[in-house]
């Protein structure tokens, strides 16, 4: 639900590049709740691929992140504009800049502290499991906001 006690139409995700956290976050939304919520991501930064770690940890859910496009929230604004209930932010550099995209547009925004699985270091396994556990927090925080 929304702050203000209705139920939330429309969800963005931002991260700091929109190839870890947040299309996690975007593909486990609209897995849970994609027929009756709008969901979108986006980064604060450019990068040009998503993270393949990411992607391996989104299948193993059955859910293809493999067709996701890297975006800023500057090429989110300008090719669909900027219209959600809810910004969710997952790095204090997105924080920041959900807090600044209220200048303009009438939106809650909430700040979800998520671990940067890339900083894991170590085996192929070991690092995947990293992506793994932020799939699993980020799928209970999703699952829980917007139920």
């Amino acid at each position: 639900m929304a702050a203000d006690g209705s139920r939330v139409h429309s969800v963005l995700f931002v991260c700091n590049y929109n190839a870890v956290r947040s299309p996690m976050a975007e593909g486990l939304a609209r897995h849970f709740f994609g027929r009756s919520t709008y969901v979108q991501s986006a980064g604060v930064r450019k990068e040009d691929e998503p993270d393949p770690f990411m992607i391996s940890a989104m299948d193993e859910l059955g859910i293809d992140a493999s067709r996701h496009r890297c975006r800023t929230l500057d090429e989110l604004e300008e090719y669909e504009g900027l219209s959600f209930d809810l910004i969710v932010s997952l790095t204090p550099e997105a924080h920041h800049a959900a807090l600044e995209l209220t200048r303009y547009i009438a939106a809650d925004v909430e700040y979800w502290p998520t671990p940067d699985p890339t900083l894991e270091t170590g085996t192929r396994e070991q690092r995947l499991d990293a992506y793994r556990a932020t799939r699993d927090w980020l799928a209970e925080r999703v699952k829980a906001r917007l139920r």
